[in-house]
């Protein structure tokens, strides 16, 4: 699956989720976003909830930015770096995320990285639109 297929997919899933909860408050919302309650409120959100995983090892883990504002991809590639195509990386530079190689390919690491699930960054930066949030990650043509 290509980052603009999830990408696009997901944002459809978050839309949904969002439009049903239009009568809580903002923090109510980010509430409900919180893993405890998504795994079983919104199975089908992310595969991992299937099985009962993570994407990050850390408490109070929220799902409201499933996907970083910081993150950056595109599919066709960003440049090519020696003999590999840079595909992703991280906006900020988080010194927590790091960069996987394969033969052909780099794409950023993000599992160590706990920045968008913490509530605070959450409050900094939302909207009940998503894609607003996230306007910066996809590169545009």
């Amino acid at each position: 699956m290509s980052y603009l297929t999830w990408f696009e997919a997901h944002a459809k899933k978050h839309k949904q989720i969002v439009s049903k909860l239009s009568h809580l408050s903002d923090d109510e919302l980010i509430a409900y976003f919180e893993y405890d309650n998504m795994i079983k409120e919104e199975k089908d959100f992310c595969p991992l909830y299937a099985k009962n995983k993570k994407c990050h090892d850390m408490e109070n883990l929220n799902c409201y930015l499933c996907a970083c504002p910081n993150f950056r991809f595109n599919d066709e590639g960003f440049k090519q770096i020696e003999d590999k195509t840079l595909f992703s990386y991280c906006g900020i530079e988080s010194k927590d995320g790091s960069r996987l190689y394969g033969d052909t390919y780099i794409h950023q690491n993000c599992s160590k990285c706990t920045v968008p699930h913490l509530v605070p960054y959450i409050k900094k930066h939302f909207n009940r639109n998503w894609l607003k949030i996230m306007e910066k990650v996809k590169a545009i043509k």
